[in-house]
């Protein structure tokens, strides 16, 4: 075989699997594939023939280039979204807004948004071990870090992940069935579904951040609200905030707006959308499942 090809025709082999380490650790389809070329330029410049593990030396490598591209992120805001709009515009040549949002359904858009807020040391070693089963001593040389240290990481990161629910599992049961109909009624544009799940007096209130991505109406009362939702929450996903159940939108696991519910007698009676930068950075966020 030409020993040109083979290093190309092993990377192609590997490609899959470095393009989901990468998307998994920068939550974005573009910076996943320009982590995965910049590995094949650092192949191209390697003596590919001295690499014994070619798997786990490109994982290696493509780890490191994720690490870097995190620590060199700059926080920036999307550009306006409102509450139940599309995704803007393709993150990829290759990749349109909707291939991007199922993409991120099919790992947790709730997991991307969470494991944003964790540091990339964080974020690199729970990815690479509770995701891809990496040992410790292999992570903890990527992050340069023992691997007990590699392990306390991992397991912080697991912690504020998972999150701890601050009702009892049966009042969030309840609750999640609640939200989970008020998003397919919204969806869906049925008013009277929506009508059903929302306390009477039910009201929307929001910051000014908010005000901006949704309009600045706070609409009051159940049917007002219902049609303020008709058609929209499409990019709305369930999570924990701060132990309680409530809603993000977050474009491709990038954290725009958080909404907290409050629930009585069995129904959405106060929705608070928050998008001040600052606020979102202090909340506390976890999967649901």
């Amino acid at each position: 075989m030409d020993e040109k090809k083979f290093p190309a025709e092993q990377f192609e082999a590997n490609r899959p699997h470095l393009k989901a380490v990468a998307y998994r650790m920068l939550g974005s389809q573009s910076e996943a594939e320009d982590a995965v070329q910049e590995a094949w330029l650092r192949l191209s410049r390697s003596d590919a023939g001295a690499i014994d593990n070619f798997g786990g030396w490109l994982t290696t490598v493509v780890a490191r280039i994720c690490l870097d591209m995190l620590r060199q992120r700059k926080s920036r805001r999307e550009e306006p979204l409102a509450f139940g709009d599309s995704v803007p515009e393709p993150a990829a040549p290759d990749a349109s807004p909707d291939q991007e949002m199922v993409l991120a359904d099919s790992i947790g858009l709730a997991m991307l948004v969470v494991l944003d807020t964790l540091t990339p040391a964080e974020r690199i070693a729970f990815v690479l071990h509770d995701m891809f089963d990496l040992p410790f001593d292999e992570i903890g040389a990527i992050i340069d870090r023992s691997p007990v240290a590699t392990r306390q990481l991992a397991s912080r990161a697991r912690r504020r992940v998972r999150g701890t629910p601050a009702v009892a599992d049966r009042d969030l049961d309840e609750q999640r069935a609640v939200v989970d109909a008020f998003l397919a009624a919204a969806r869906g544009g049925n008013f009277e579904a929506l009508l059903a799940v929302l306390d009477p007096d039910v009201v929307v209130l929001a910051d000014a951040a908010a005000r901006r991505l949704g309009g600045s109406t706070e609409p009051h009362g159940a049917e007002a609200v219902a049609r303020s939702f008709l058609g929209r929450a499409q990019a709305a996903r369930p999570v924990l905030v701060d132990g309680a159940l409530g809603l993000v939108v977050a474009p491709r696991g990038r954290l725009m707006l958080v909404v907290r519910l409050t629930f009585a007698n069995g129904k959405i009676a106060k929705m608070e959308g928050v998008a001040e930068p600052e606020a979102l950075a202090e909340m506390k966020l976890a999967t649901l499942d």
